[in-house]
């Protein structure tokens, strides 16, 4: 049996899911990701083939399964995408009020100032007594419902699918609209997912709708929001920042809009790299893919056939 591995993070992190993958008994071929179509085209037919995909973000495009095809057996997705598998919400959640506090204590301006020889010092704001949006209260966003409660927030949901038992236990207000969320919102946290739908929806009438120097925080996907609305609002101070995991082109390929603004704060989507959260990622991806190849049973299926 050959596997092709690419997610990058699997392959930095050490751990146990190293020795599964080797004891398994399988060849293990490994490339560098994300990888966009053509050099997967090229991949997955190299060779002779490959019996499993062990993929992070790369672009397994129909095209990309068809190429594979009729050797390919199953793929196997490490990370954040699938339902079924872990997302890893605690890990993504402390990140996102990581990227909370910088940007209201300015941690870029400061840290940039002192690291050069200066001394900059900006007024910064508290977390304690703010309200905020979260928008997507699935698993990731109601570890950030609780971590507001811990830092004296008021938090405010909005979800097509409400959950109302938890929104008892941690006494969330529902919005019943994106614009009701909002509206008071001195933070807004983005946990939905990316659909045609909303591509962008986060733009300039959105940010009209927010309180003057409001902060988007943006742990979920970069096509959610329209960069050059966001950059232009950061700028002009109308946003008190802007603070992302994720960009609508990943790797960013510079020079990009955000990079000279100081309150606007980009991490290179490592929310859910932790070592811990890459253990149990990489554990769940490679048991997925061992058992399936040796007919075993302990397996998270997403398409049922």
């Amino acid at each position: 049996m050959r596997i092709l591995l690419t997610t990058t993070s699997f392959q930095d992190t050490p751990g146990k899911h190293h020795d599964l993958l080797k004891n398994s008994g399988f060849e293990v071929v490994t490339a560098r990701g994300p990888i966009h179509e053509p050099q997967m085209l090229d991949l997955v037919q190299k060779d002779g083939g490959f019996d499993g995909l062990l993929n992070g973000d790369d672009a397994i495009t129909t095209k990309v399964i068809d190429a594979a095809l009729p050797r390919l057996k199953v793929i196997a997705k490490y990370g954040i995408g699938l339902d079924s598998i872990d997302v890893n919400h605690t890990t993504v959640a402390e990140h996102t009020f990581g990227l909370m506090i910088a940007t209201a204590k300015h941690f870029w301006p400061h840290l940039k100032s002192v690291k050069s020889g200066g001394w900059k010092r900006i007024t910064g704001s508290e977390l304690a007594g703010k309200t905020i949006a979260v928008l997507g209260v699935g698993r990731i966003g109601k570890e950030v419902v609780k971590r507001a409660l811990a830092f004296d927030m008021t938090p405010i949901g909005y979800d097509c699918y409400w959950d109302a038992a938890f929104a008892a236990q941690y006494n969330l207000k529902q919005a019943t609209t994106i614009d009701e969320a909002i509206a008071d919102a001195d933070f807004v946290s983005l946990h939905m997912n990316l659909s045609a739908d909303n591509r962008g929806s986060v733009n300039k009438a959105f940010i009209d709708k927010l309180k003057k120097r409001a902060v988007i925080i943006n742990t979920a996907r970069g096509g959610l929001v329209n960069e050059a609305d966001i950059a232009e609002a950061c700028k002009s101070g109308r946003l008190g920042g802007y603070a992302a995991d994720v960009l609508d082109v990943e790797p960013q390929k510079a020079p990009h809009i955000f990079q000279d603004i100081d309150n606007i704060l980009i991490t290179p989507h490592v929310g859910s790299r932790t070592f811990e959260s890459v253990e149990r990622q990489a554990l769940r991806a490679v048991t997925n893919i061992v058992e399936f190849l040796k007919g075993g049973k302990d397996f998270i299926q997403a398409n049922k056939f």
